[in-house]
């Protein structure tokens, strides 16, 4: 494992690749996180992602700050001991799992990055090796007493596949989805946090949206229980590059969901439906004018 939790920098503009040869078999999670003990929840994360392997997955993802449960309070009271830092001794049993399954994983974890905590998803290599993290973009208004905004997007590579990161709010802002696409990508997997209620509302709202939006997979890994002061709704899930829901968990049992994103199925929505090659089309045109009346 590296050395450094540095977010990676950004990558610079990229014409759009083609499609990935064969599929990739993706595993989000879903599984109660224990409060403020990360020793015990990167544990759980272990053999959880020894359990996606054994499925065939070659990438597995985790909700929103898993490895501390989403505790605001009780990570900014002692971030030393709530949240992650660089070199953190306790992300070995990840790492492990990782190299022995030759699986990549995506935790989310608060980050102790000198005097700011960040809201991160950290990502492990198929090796065991940390390769980089996300910070979130977008903080939901309870979070930024407590945490930093990232500033850059990131795309991942496995196995031809491009994969695009977020976390919880990132995912109500087409934008946000809208960059990874035009970086190339053909998912987006966010991690988050989603209340019964309203969350579920906009975790069924969002994420078919930014699918159909930039006909690419969208991947959710959502909590289950209560974590902080929220009650979640689980629900993690996959949706098609068509915006349609292909596979979901349960509200509130510890599942793994595991599909295999298509590169058939990818190429077939985006020659039916052809949002991306379109705005390509209008990329470089000057704003249309508008024009605005009165009634009455």
């Amino acid at each position: 494992m590296s050395d450094t939790l540095a977010p990676g920098s950004p990558a610079a503009s990229v014409p759009a690749p083609g499609y990935p040869e064969r599929p990739l078999r993706i595993a989000t999670v879903q599984a109660r996180a224990v409060a403020g003990d990360i020793p015990a929840n990167a544990e759980q994360a272990a053999g959880l992602i020894r359990e996606a392997a054994r499925g065939g997955a070659r990438l597995v993802l985790f909700a929103e700050k898993f490895l501390s449960g989403y505790e605001p309070e009780l990570i900014s009271s002692d971030p030393v001991t709530y949240a992650v830092r660089p070199g953190d001794p306790r992300l070995a049993p990840i790492a492990e799992a990782c190299r022995g399954t030759g699986t990549a994983a995506i935790v989310g974890a608060a980050v102790h990055d000198g005097p700011d905590l960040r809201i991160s998803a950290l990502v492990f290599g198929p090796d065991g090796g940390f390769v980089t993290r996300y910070d979130k973009q977008h903080l939901f208004r309870t979070e930024r007493d407590y945490y930093r905004p990232g500033t850059a997007g990131c795309t991942l590579e496995l196995d031809g596949w491009r994969l695009g990161l977020g976390i919880c709010y990132d995912s109500g802002f087409p934008e946000h989805a809208r960059a990874a696409a035009l970086d190339g990508c053909h998912a987006y997997l966010v991690g988050a946090l989603f209340s019964k209620g309203n969350g579920h509302h906009e975790s069924r709202t969002w994420f078919p949206a930014r699918a159909l939006d930039n006909t690419l997979y969208t991947v959710l890994a959502n909590h289950i229980g209560r974590t902080g002061s929220w009650d979640t709704c689980g629900g993690s899930a996959v949706w098609g590059p068509d915006g349609r829901l292909i596979a979901e968990a349960s509200e509130d049992r510890r599942e793994l969901v595991v599909h295999d994103l298509d590169p058939a199925v990818l190429r077939a929505t985006r020659e039916s439906e052809t949002l991306l090659a379109d705005l390509a089309r209008t990329a470089d045109s000057p704003p249309t004018p508008r024009a605005r009346f009165t009634l009455g």
